[in-house]
């Protein structure tokens, strides 16, 4: 997964390639789905949630610039791989999963593999976990129509958010960075992505640019 999909694609931080190569992704997948653990794809981990294909992972955490300093917020956690990752890279996660069967598995493997900087929180995605904001980065682990501005609101000051971004009813989007400074949040589009949606995203309440 690493020599054939990250390092050919512009994936560069040595810290972040190190991470993907530790950190043993076939344990966030079902069983059945095992083999397609390192595959460059979505992989279905219950109905309408998905893994995120591990190239745009690598390249949102790659344009998050995390460092061990920051607190990092990750959003649709899934079983947990991302909060992994991040946990590696980042000084203290806290991950918001919708499904609490999600969440609760999430939670075990992660102290399975000893990761005692990340925990787990249930709660409605689009919501974010304001209680442990500001936050240095914001990372949303699916494709989402808007950024809703509760979220927004918990970026610590120069905090960086990354998503994919669609455009309309399509799963291809846009790799995305904000960055909140002053109240205000300037956008950059990185790189082109499809990946399923998370749920609870409508682009209502959400900010406008």
């Amino acid at each position: 997964m690493v020599e054939s999909q990250i390092r050919t694609n512009k994936v560069t931080d040595p810290a972040l390639v190190e991470t993907f190569s530790t950190v043993p992704r076939e344990l966030f997948v079902p069983d059945r789905l095992s083999s397609l653990a390192y595959a460059d794809e979505d992989i279905e981990i219950a109905p309408r949630r998905y893994l995120m294909e591990p190239l745009v992972l690598a390249r949102l955490l790659q344009t998050a610039g995390v460092t061990g300093d920051d607190m990092v917020l990750d959003i649709g956690c899934g079983t947990g791989y991302s909060t992994a990752v991040l946990s590696n890279l980042a000084n203290t996660v806290v991950a918001v999963e919708s499904d609490p069967k999600l969440a609760s598995h999430a939670g075990s493997l992660l102290s399975q593999l000893d990761m005692d900087n990340a925990v787990v929180m249930t709660g409605p995605l689009e919501e974010g976990y304001p209680p442990q904001a500001p936050y240095d980065v914001i990372v949303l682990g699916g494709g989402v129509a808007a950024i809703p501005e509760a979220i927004l609101k918990q970026l610590a000051e120069g905090g960086r958010l990354v998503a994919v971004l669609l455009e309309g009813e399509q799963l291809l989007g846009k790799g995305t960075l904000m960055i909140g400074r002053n109240g205000n949040y300037s956008r950059r589009e990185v790189f082109d992505a499809a990946v399923p949606p998370l749920p609870g995203f409508s682009g209502d309440q959400s900010f406008q640019f």
